[in-house]
C-alpha cells in the first residue's frame, strides 16, 4: 500500500520561477509505527505494509535552485486516495495552509471549505474529505533556500 500511496505523490509547485528548474520539490511518504508493550524494535524496514494503526508522514522538499529570489511560491501536495488527512497536522514555515476538496481545483482555509450531502445539503468539510494540501510561502525564496513541509495521513 505505501508504494501506491507514494506513486500519488505528483507534488507540484507553482512561482515566479523562470525556468522548471529554479524550484526543484519532491516528496517523500514515511510510516510512524506504534511499538507495542513488549515488542521488538528491529522491525523489517522493507516492509512496505501499512496497518490501520499506522500514521504517515508526508514530507515535501523544497529548494530555489536559482540564483536569484523567487517569489508568489505555491507548493500543492495531493492525499493519496488511500489515505486519511489527519485535522491540524500540516505543517510549513513561513506558509499558509489551504486545502481542497475538489481535486485540486480550488483551495480555501477548513472554515471556507463545503461538501454537497447525498441529500442535497452542504455541509462544512471535515479533514477527511480533503483532497490536496497547498503551502503558499509568505515570503520570498532566496537564492539557495530550501524547506520542508509536511502533514501527517492514516489509511482509509
Amino acid at each position: 500500500m505505501l508504494a501506491a500511496c507514494a506513486a500519488a505523490l505528483a507534488v507540484t509547485a507553482q512561482g515566479a520561477a523562470r525556468a522548471p528548474r529554479d524550484l526543484l520539490v519532491s516528496s517523500q511518504l514515511e510510516r510512524i509505527r506504534p511499538i507495542a508493550a513488549g515488542e521488538a524494535e528491529d522491525t523489517d524496514p522493507t516492509d512496505a505494509s501499512a496497518s490501520h494503526a499506522d500514521e504517515l508522514i508526508v514530507s515535501v522538499r523544497f529548494a530555489n535552485a536559482s540564483d536569484r529570489i523567487l517569489d508568489a511560491i505555491r507548493i500543492t501536495s495531493p492525499i493519496p486516495p488511500d489515505l486519511s488527512y489527519v485535522s491540524d497536522s500540516a505543517s510549513g514555515p513561513g506558509a499558509d495552509v489551504l486545502y481542497s476538496v475538489d481535486g485540486g481545483r480550488s483551495f480555501g482555509r477548513p472554515e471556507e471549505l463545503t461538501m454537497q450531502a447525498p441529500d442535497g445539503s452542504v455541509r462544512g468539510a471535515e479533514p477527511a474529505d480533503y483532497t490536496h494540501v497547498r503551502w503558499v510561502l509568505r515570503t520570498s525564496l532566496d537564492a539557495g533556500a530550501s524547506g520542508v513541509a509536511r502533514f501527517r495521513a492514516v489509511p482509509r
